[in-house]
């Protein structure tokens, strides 16, 4: 594994978790869904223009099929998401979309590129899922609604999908070109939200703010890193590591939102911290 990839994964990871933060400053009147295609949308066009910029996009042998397949992924992940969150509650929903997302990585790989993972990942992966159930153990009481546990997996299998494609497509072109490509298209397929719903509050100076930031930070620098980092782990392993999201999204929520956290939450801090760390210290070359 190389020395650097863990971390521009470890950094992706945290630039997703500042996601629920920067919503919390939104308008009240922007619908998630709504937020979810506007960051596509931005983050998609800003990939796109750095690209264009380096002059690094070459269509030469591109993946027809791969990029159609990854950016269906990204773009169903969002709705499958927010929806699972609405439906059958954040904790819940969260914990079964994040927490399923490794497992299914680790089938899919397993499945498509008859890699084994390493027991290393299962250790890591189960002390990380524990430690994602323990910290959200305390956000609200239980209310399991099947159709919200389904959505919640198809946002996990989204999710473990777009990174196994993923992994493909960099072997043989830039990390850059392939998330422009990815995401403008994403964009473009949820792009119809963007006449569903209220649009009105992305011209206002908060929802500026909050677009950029989620647009530019939270999916175009953020992707951009996860597949640069992507080129040299599993992308079990890359799943994994992903789960310093939801790390990150609680810290920010405990020292910018005023949030309150129990003890068992955490001791589930703990254990992410401890998962991740496991994968990181002991994981070999892919």
């Amino acid at each position: 594994m190389d020395n650097k990839a863990p971390f521009l994964i470890l950094i992706a990871a945290m630039l997703w978790g500042t996601t629920g933060t920067t919503q919390a400053f939104a308008p009240k009147i922007a619908h998630p869904i709504a937020i979810g295609a506007t960051r596509l949308a931005v983050g998609g066009l800003f990939l796109l223009i750095v690209v264009l910029i380096r002059k690094q996009l070459n269509f030469v042998n591109w993946p027809i099929k791969a990029t159609i397949l990854a950016s269906l992924s990204m773009a169903f992940y969002q709705p499958l998401f927010f929806s699972a969150v609405s439906v059958t509650g954040v904790a819940i929903g969260t914990v079964v979309a994040i927490g399923s997302a490794p497992i299914l990585s680790g089938v899919l790989e397993w499945m498509f590129l008859k890699t084994r993972p390493a027991k290393v990942w299962w250790y890591s992966t189960f002390l990380s899922i524990l430690g994602c159930i323990m910290l959200f153990a305390n956000k609200e009481s239980a209310y399991v609604e099947p159709a919200g546990i389904l959505m919640a997996l198809g946002a996990g299998l989204s999710f473990a999908g777009y990174t196994l494609i993923s992994k493909d497509m960099i072997e043989g072109h830039s990390s850059l070109s392939v998330s422009a490509v990815v995401f403008t298209l994403s964009a473009i397929l949820l792009s119809p939200f963007l006449f569903i719903f209220d649009m009105s509050w992305i011209v206002s100076l908060r929802g500026v703010g909050v677009s950029l930031q989620l647009g530019i930070m939270a999916t175009g620098v953020a992707y951009f890193l996860f597949t640069k980092g992507l080129a040299y782990v599993s992308p079990s392993t890359a799943v994994t590591l992903a789960l310093a999201e939801p790390l990150t999204a609680t810290l920010l929520g405990v020292f910018m939102l005023g949030e309150k956290l129990n003890i068992t939450s955490w001791f589930g801090i703990l254990f992410l911290v401890l998962g991740i760390w496991t994968l990181i210290r002991f994981s070999k070359n892919p």
